[in-house]
């Protein structure tokens, strides 16, 4: 048994998207989230379909991409999934400069 963990990303029947990560995908692939072994966001949108999957070496890392992935524009995510790194480089790219969190300089107008 190795320490690593599967992010994985389903598609329900209403085209939404449903982040995981597990340890054992195939498990899940098996039937458990179609037949609502798992109660909860899916037991409503069946039938699934996994759609994306990625192995990490650290559970920790796949749940750090499940989170970062919580974030991302739909686009962005379907992007992803689509293996097209351009558009996911130009998607992440930020649409208008943030503001500077920094205090202004001493003596600036700013």
């Amino acid at each position: 048994m190795t320490d690593g963990a599967w992010l994985y990303i389903l598609r329900c029947s209403d085209g939404s998207y449903l982040r995981w990560d597990h340890s054992d995908v195939a498990r899940n692939q098996s039937g458990a989230v179609q037949c609502g072994a798992f109660q909860g966001y899916t037991v409503t949108r069946r039938p699934v379909e996994l759609i994306f999957s990625q192995w990490f070496d650290r559970i920790a890392d796949a749940i750090e991409k499940r989170r970062k992935l919580k974030n991302w524009s739909r686009a962005k995510k379907e992007a992803l999934i689509r293996g097209d790194f351009e558009s996911l480089e130009q998607l992440a790219k930020r649409k208008s400069p943030y503001p500077s969190r920094r205090p202004p300089a001493a003596g600036s107008s700013g």
